[in-house]
């Protein structure tokens, strides 16, 4: 074999090796996503306690360590009684709003005594909490109907006011099955069966226009949430995919859902079809406040609307760190070590968290100890790169450049105290939308989906503002048709909660619960 013979099958070689890499990094991380766990949390174990197998199971141990026992000096627990058989379990508790049901269970010993040979002296209450079969109740309405003899006219007082015009669902059965379908993810068709199974019989295209028509009435509302989000000065922003309108037969289109989270706890899911960075500058504005702040992952499109408007623009942790979770399996030891640097990063936000420092104070401690943390991992960082050992397709490599292209926009926290270290908030306010893939899969079309953005972010904004979302529709679905325009900033579910929530509107089924 001559010298280029040779060389071109050292190169071939080299070339099938590097890929022969990385497809084992492409089936390591499916595996993971099959059949591995997928949270990022790293369990910590003290190796100098942690014992080896079979060594607290010798008799020579167990003979030598002594019995410790501890007796309390100056307080004693009291005894609890044992509940005799048919008392209530201490456990079960239930709030005003649940409906409760008196079964009176007669006592045998009555049937042979007269009334004045017993006496009731108390009685013993047991609870049980009990399910039917669809909890679908019919409000029927009886309209009295009378002719006035003096002029023969006929008189009826006009049917109740619902929702929509002429619509046959109570306000009631169109906020539960809102919050059934995006709070609980229980898909339209499997809430038509419900309803079938119930002995209700409506079609599934008429659940679908109620759904719709409630979106697009709250919408109002939920555009006047947008804009108390665009006038936070830091706001946190991230992108997540759903297939929305069809393309072709059998295939959909792939649109996005931005959620958007704000200082106030306020979050908003825009819906654009596709992820161009032009919808950051649609759902933000063209302007930011002075002193924005915007916190998102490595998407170059935030960074784009960041030059652009002049914001600041901070990058999440929580993303950094899970470029190095990618790489662990090809370097486990340097992995180790930006992992546990990374975790003293999160240490000190834990530790600011338990002693509930405020915002100046907060900004002092961690730049007292974060600060070094956070210069020694990027030092590490840039020798790592600069020893040369690693080949560019290695997964550490993209770790190490991510963090250190991003450095500017990690050390952001540092200094202002009102910028979170990464956006975990916002990743758990948007979690029933991936929920809800796995259940109603798509939306029909794009309109629905902007629909089914408005409703979303409603109620996971109820959820952060620690309101009952059916409560809250309820209320704000009656509400709206007499609620001034300039005014529906008070509907949105943080004012709500301040101005409507102690004396809100109910259901007719509301007066009929025992």
């Amino acid at each position: 074999m001559t010298v280029p013979e040779m060389a071109a099958v050292l190169a071939d070689h080299h070339r099938l090796a590097q890929q022969v890499t990385l497809l084992q990094q492409q089936l390591d991380w499916l595996k993971r996503q099959l059949f591995g766990e997928k949270s990022e949390r790293r369990l910590m174990v003290d190796s100098a306690r942690q014992m080896s197998l079979g060594e607290g199971f010798t008799t020579e141990l167990a003979a030598n360590v002594p019995v410790v026992k501890t007796i309390a000096a100056h307080t004693r627990r009291e005894t609890r009684k044992k509940p005799e058989e048919g008392d209530e379990a201490p456990e079960l508790f239930f709030n005003d709003q649940v409906p409760v049901e008196v079964i009176e269970i007669p006592n045998p010993e009555l049937a042979e005594l007269a009334e004045d040979d017993y006496e009731v002296i108390g009685e013993k209450i047991t609870h049980r909490l009990a399910q039917r079969p669809g909890s679908y109740v019919i409000l029927k309405y009886v309209r009295q109907v009378i002719k006035r003899r003096c002029d023969q006219t006929l008189h009826c007082p006009p049917a109740p006011a619902g929702v929509f015009e002429g619509a046959r669902a109570d306000v009631s059965f169109v906020a539960g099955m809102v919050v059934d379908k995006l709070a609980y993810h229980l898909p339209l068709y499997r809430q038509h069966q419900r309803l079938r199974d119930a002995g209700i019989e409506v079609s599934r295209a008429w659940l679908t226009q109620i759904v719709h028509k409630t979106g697009a009435l709250l919408a109002p509302i939920a555009e006047s949430q947008l804009e108390s989000i665009r006038q936070s000065r830091v706001k946190a922003m991230d992108e997540t995919p759903i297939r929305a309108g069809r393309n072709a037969k059998g295939k959909m289109n792939t649109g996005y859902f931005w959620p958007v989270y704000g200082e106030r706890h306020e979050i908003a899911f825009l819906f654009y079809p596709s992820r161009g960075s032009q919808h950051v500058r649609e759902a933000l504005g063209h302007s930011a406040p002075d002193g924005a702040v915007l916190i998102s992952d490595g998407y170059s499109a935030y960074a784009r609307y960041a030059e652009q408007t002049g914001l600041t623009h901070a990058q999440c942790w929580s993303h950094t760190r899970r470029k190095f979770i990618q790489a662990q399996n090809a370097e486990p030891e340097a992995v180790e070590y930006a992992l546990e640097a990374i975790g003293g990063l999160y240490t000190v936000e834990r530790q600011i968290g338990e002693q509930q420092l405020g915002c100046e104070k907060k900004r002092r401690y961690r730049i007292e100890h974060a600060k070094p943390v956070l210069e020694g991992f990027f030092a590490w960082a840039e020798q790592q790169l600069a020893d040369q050992a690693l080949l560019p397709t290695n997964p550490l490599t993209t770790a190490l450049n991510y963090a250190l292209e991003r450095r500017t926009g990690l050390e952001v926290y540092l200094t202002d105290p009102e910028v979170p270290i990464d956006t975990n908030h916002l990743e758990r306010a948007l979690r029933p939308i991936p929920m809800g893939k796995k259940n109603w899969l798509f939306c029909w079309t794009e309109v629905g989906a902007k629909h089914l953005g408005t409703l979303q972010s409603l109620i996971a904004t109820c959820r952060l503002q620690d309101i009952n979302p059916y409560d809250y529709l309820v209320d704000v679905l009656q509400r709206i048709d007499r609620h001034p325009a300039s005014q529906v900033h008070l509907l949105t579910p943080r004012l709500w909660k301040q101005h409507f929530a102690d004396h809100r509107l109910r259901s007719d089924l509301h007066a009929q619960s025992p």
